[in-house]
């Protein structure tokens, strides 16, 4: 089991078509032609396991409303234990992003959210069930996507109760030094750069030095910097390994960290060593990024992209 702990997100698509501009104003008119929703944020790396056929445990917090129900109900589908999940009876609502989508490309995006810190009760709360699964569990993600529930000194909290724990972190640069003792981090190159204090240059050397930068920083085992068109960088401790894209035809970006991270970590927790994670998280990546919106690989997915 992989425990998954952070903000949760609603994901919500509009799809539709474009045929003509706005008489009232020169946008888009989008002809809706259907609505779903998928888990978001990091309950999008529960989605990631679930496809990868590894077990999972969700924390985080929803609102007492209609789309905190559904995100139980959809983690009870994906049988992932959400003992962690608390409902917030309060005026915190479930965090939503909705993107309109026409012809494969998303015309805008607008966001429900409310990122002020939760009480220290429902820190409490959280960490009372993350202990109680620990004991099951060979690896803890930590996915932090800013939005109140990971502030530095959970984050240093549950770290620090981990020790023997495989601990994956997916970064904000706000709390850079709040990860220092996890066992890896994977931040994109900007938000690497941003943590490390350096220029974000896309260049194999100066991405190296960025990794053993914050290797050393954090006391980390590894570090995995995500490169967009220029794939992946890892620093396992000892070697800086460039790794090509995998990605074939890129439609959708959205959602990827999440996959890299899910699949990163079930490679590290069934025995792969960092490389051959690296490896197969990349082309994961290349999978995901094909699709269009919140999207996951699946093993099969995976093989196929060598």
């Amino acid at each position: 089991m992989i425990l998954v702990i952070g903000d949760i997100i609603v994901d919500e698509f509009i799809w539709g078509d474009v045929s003509r501009i706005s008489p009232e104003a020169p946008v888009p008119v989008v002809n809706v032609e259907r609505v779903d929703r998928r888990l978001g944020g990091s309950a999008n790396v529960v989605r990631n396991l679930h496809a990868l056929n590894v077990r999972s445990a969700m924390f985080g917090i929803v609102g007492d409303d209609e789309p905190g129900a559904w995100v139980h109900q959809r983690l009870a589908e994906l049988d992932s234990d959400d003992r962690g999940v608390k409902t917030k009876r309060n005026n915190r609502p479930t965090a939503i992003k909705t993107r309109i989508i026409a012809r494969h490309q998303q015309v805008v995006r607008f966001d429900r959210e409310w990122t002020q810190s939760v009480e220290p009760e429902t820190r409490a709360f959280i960490r009372q069930q993350v202990d109680a699964l620990l004991p099951e569990a060979q690896a803890v993600i930590l996915s932090d996507y800013g939005k109140g529930l990971l502030d530095a000194d959970f984050l240093r909290q549950l770290i620090a109760a981990m020790p023997e724990m495989i601990i994956g972190v997916d970064p904000k640069p706000q709390h850079t030094d709040a990860y220092r003792g996890a066992t890896f981090i994977t931040p994109n190159l900007q938000e690497a750069a941003a943590m490390a204090d350096m220029e974000m240059i896309n260049e194999d050397a100066h991405v190296g030095r960025i990794a053993r930068a914050l290797h050393e920083k954090l006391q980390l085992r590894y570090t995995l910097i995500t490169r967009s068109e220029k794939g992946m960088t890892l620093f396992d401790g000892t070697d800086v390994h460039h790794i090509p894209t995998a990605a074939r035809d890129v439609f959708d970006v959205t959602g990827a960290g999440d996959t890299v991270i899910a699949v990163f970590t079930a490679c590290l927790a069934r025995g792969d060593d960092a490389l051959t994670a690296a490896r197969q998280a990349n082309r994961a990546a290349g999978v995901v990024v094909g699709k269009v919106g919140t999207a996951t690989a699946s093993w099969q997915e995976i093989e196929q992209q060598q």
